[in-house]
């Protein structure tokens, strides 16, 4: 079993005696980042490895503590990052200031070891149970995908990057054939199990870290396929297709086969400048009502 990862503190200030004494309190839990001014501290927090945590001192050339707070939370990068700012102005108007342009923590100095190494505890505790929150609520509570509101999120992160990098977005919307009748006939607990395994199954279709599977509602289940044209889009479609009818999962009132199918409605699109990510969700829409009403059981692109 590998051992935990330790969470990330980036610690900025101008004076290096004062990084020493932060960096000895805390090394023995936490990776540490250093830096001693404002502009590589902006670099580091919107970097390809960001902190979890950041000590800002509010006194520093060129860039101040209260200055860089307000670009961090400008950022969509780093907005979320807590921010403690650990400092010797001691007024209670520099710490309402602070607090106000949103900092989490005020520590003065000189500060007290153990405070202060209670405090960061404290604040990443609270910060794991909000991701921990965060991430339950973008999966579905039946099937343990993501749900509708995460496929919302990344889809529109990939729509910007589709269009940004001017490549193809594929997009597919599946339903699982006769529903409503299989529920009738096995009752709403069977149903529910079918769903569970129709999304593992749809997962495990997905070989690219960059596709994803999301529940969509009811029987509905959709796959965003990024930097995929219509060809690969429609191989990756039918796959998962066959994976579901490949469970085997008996439906006596099916009108399509003797077990449990899918209906699969593609689109892809190379979204433009002026392009809308409506028009790409709609023509799968439509794809989708193609497939049903020529039989289903099928992918139509």
């Amino acid at each position: 079993m590998s051992p935990p990862v330790q969470e990330r503190i980036l610690i900025v200030d101008d004076e290096k005696i004062n990084l020493k004494i932060l960096a000895d309190l805390l090394q023995d839990r936490y990776t540490l980042i250093l830096a001693q001014n404002g502009t590589r501290a902006l670099e580091l927090a919107t970097g390809k490895d960001p902190p979890d945590l950041i000590l800002l001192d509010v006194v520093m050339p060129e860039i101040n503590g209260y200055e860089v707070l307000k670009q961090l939370k400008d950022n969509p990068v780093s907005h979320k990052i807590p921010v403690i700012f650990v400092t010797a102005l001691n007024s209670p108007e520099e710490e309402e200031k602070g607090l106000r342009l949103g900092a989490v923590d005020y520590i003065i100095k000189p500060f007290s070891p153990p405070i202060v190494r209670m405090r960061v505890r404290n604040h990443l505790r609270f910060l794991r149970q909000y991701r921990l929150v965060e991430q339950l609520a973008l999966l579905d509570g039946l099937t343990e995908i993501p749900n509708r509101r995460h496929f919302d999120e990344v889809f529109k992160r990939e729509y910007a990057r589709a269009q940004r990098n001017e490549t193809a977005l594929s997009i597919a919307m599946a339903d699982v054939d006769f529903f409503k009748q299989y529920n009738d006939f096995y009752g709403h607990a069977m149903g529910d199990t079918v769903l569970q395994k129709i999304a593992k199954a749809l997962q495990e279709s997905l070989k690219r870290p960059a596709d994803s599977v999301a529940r969509y509602g009811g029987e509905e289940f959709i796959m965003i396929l990024p930097e995929t044209d219509v060809i690969s889009a429609s191989a990756v479609a039918e796959r998962a297709r066959r994976a579901i009818s490949g469970l085997n999962i008996s439906h006596a009132r099916s009108n399509v086969a003797d077990y449990v199918t899918i209906s699969i409605g593609l689109a892809t699109g190379f979204p433009g400048p002026g392009a809308s990510p409506e028009e790409i969700m709609r023509q799968a829409d439509q794809n989708l009502y193609r497939a049903k009403h020529n039989g289903r059981d099928q992918v139509i692109a």
